[in-house]
């Protein structure tokens, strides 16, 4: 199966972003994908920053992303845009780093009045990079996304549904192109 980077660009440690990231990841990973979570808000801000190629951790996500077979891109929508601080780790990686690759957007926000942030502002940066195949993203409402008893993430039906439905896309997309493994 596919190498699955899964990267949240929030810049909260509670963020629902993350844990809506987090969920479907372990969705992914049960369908036999590699799943590698990547929270950006866990890179070095002077790195960040101060624009450093050379540090190693911007060196090792850069990896990362040259590794994967599929992108998952969440992002929580301030000011019709995604974060600042996912846009300053998508100035470091190369001009092309998404080539070759499927990538799903996903974003959050506490208006619908936020959805189109995906498809104005995220969408034509990945276009950009490169990216193979960018499917149909989807936008979830911050009041959809809850904790649950057990600590995990319960979703509201009226997001549930269309979500499984991106992810079902992203994971189709994923098996039509996804390395076929040597032979001897």
């Amino acid at each position: 199966m596919a190498t699955v980077l899964s990267v949240s660009g929030s810049p909260s440690a509670t963020s629902r972003t993350a844990r809506l990231l987090r969920h479907l990841d372990a969705d992914l990973a049960a369908q036999g994908h590699e799943v590698i979570p990547l929270d950006v808000r866990t890179l070095p801000a002077d790195a960040l920053l101060g624009a450093d190629f050379a540090h190693p951790e911007i060196v090792r996500a850069t990896e990362l992303f040259a590794r994967a077979d599929g992108i998952v891109i969440g992002t929580p929508v301030y000011k019709a845009a995604y974060s600042g601080l996912l846009k300053t780790l998508l100035d470091l990686l190369p001009q092309y780093a998404l080539t070759g690759k499927t990538v799903l957007p996903l974003a959050t926000g506490g208006t619908t009045a936020h959805v189109l942030a995906l498809d104005y502002a995220l969408r034509p940066v990945l276009s950009s990079m490169g990216a193979a195949h960018i499917v149909p993203g989807w936008f979830v409402l911050d009041r959809h996304i809850t904790a649950g008893d057990d600590g995990g993430v319960v979703l509201d039906p009226a997001s549930a549904a269309p979500l499984d439905q991106v992810v079902a896309q992203f994971a189709a997309a994923l098996d039509r192109t996804a390395p076929v493994p040597a032979t001897r």
